[in-house]
């Protein structure tokens, strides 16, 4: 097996942070979520992000895609340092070039598949039409063209996280964030949308970030960090987990 699994060369650095340090007061103690992090991730590499909960894996999630601020460091996207972006710059730049998959979808009940998907581009400023025609095309990249107008409630868990998917996608960005994935979905299901985020890996060619609980969903990814405490333990290749994995 080959380093990227059959995957296109991995590009530049599209994600770099040094020294990351984000401290949350709760008013009775501080509590260090990131003691000075600083990693690397290349365009087109899928990385997971694993270990005990509270060791700080969302928040550095959060803190890499400008949704969180930080205390100190600096976090380059694609070259630009979103730590002296404007908040609404930050906002637009989110929107253009990055895309967001949560455990808990965040679909809004009222909204069908397809204006759940469309909504970003809406938020942006693309025309109604051309959003839908957007949205249509993204629903059909996973394999949902024909549930475009059920609401979330008439899908079922795989479903409604392919929708999620789909609006990630749907702006084509260079980055994909996401949060436990396959955290609420049966074996089989979480398979079948693991299978979907590295075929869309392999022919959109975006950094893909996960956030995860699963050695199975790290197994599919080029890279796995493993964190504890708000430090990086230690990082491991595919193939070394596939040996792992072995018993090698």
């Amino acid at each position: 097996m080959s380093e990227n699994d059959g995957r296109q060369p991995l590009g530049d650095v599209i994600i770099e942070a040094r020294d990351v340090v984000k401290t949350y007061d709760t008013g009775v103690v501080q509590v260090r979520a990131l003691k000075g992090v600083s990693i690397q991730v290349r365009r087109g590499e899928m990385v997971a992000i694993m270990g005990p909960s509270g060791c700080g894996k969302t928040t550095l999630l959060n803190s890499l895609s400008g949704l969180d601020d930080f205390d100190s460091g600096v976090v380059l996207i694609n070259g630009e340092d979103i730590t002296r972006m404007a908040d609404d710059r930050k906002t637009e730049f989110r929107a253009k070039s990055m895309g967001f998959v949560f455990q808990t979808y965040n679909l809004l009940p009222v909204l069908t598949a397809a204006e759940n998907v469309e909504l970003p581009l809406i938020v942006s400023g693309t025309r109604p039409r051309q959003a839908r025609e957007m949205a249509l095309d993204a629903l059909d990249r996973v394999h949902l063209r024909d549930w475009a107008n059920q609401r979330p409630s008439q899908l079922s868990g795989g479903q409604r996280q392919r929708v999620t998917i789909a609006r990630a996608l749907v702006n084509r960005p260079a980055i994909v964030w996401a949060d436990e994935p396959t955290g609420a979905l049966d074996s089989q299901t979480a398979n079948e949308i693991m299978d979907l985020i590295v075929d869309l890996n392999r022919s959109e060619h975006q950094a893909c970030v996960i956030v995860t609980h699963d050695p199975k969903v790290a197994a599919r990814c080029h890279r796995t960090i493993h964190m504890a405490d708000g430090v990086i333990l230690r990082e491991d290749s595919q193939a070394v987990m596939v040996a792992a994995a072995a018993g090698h």
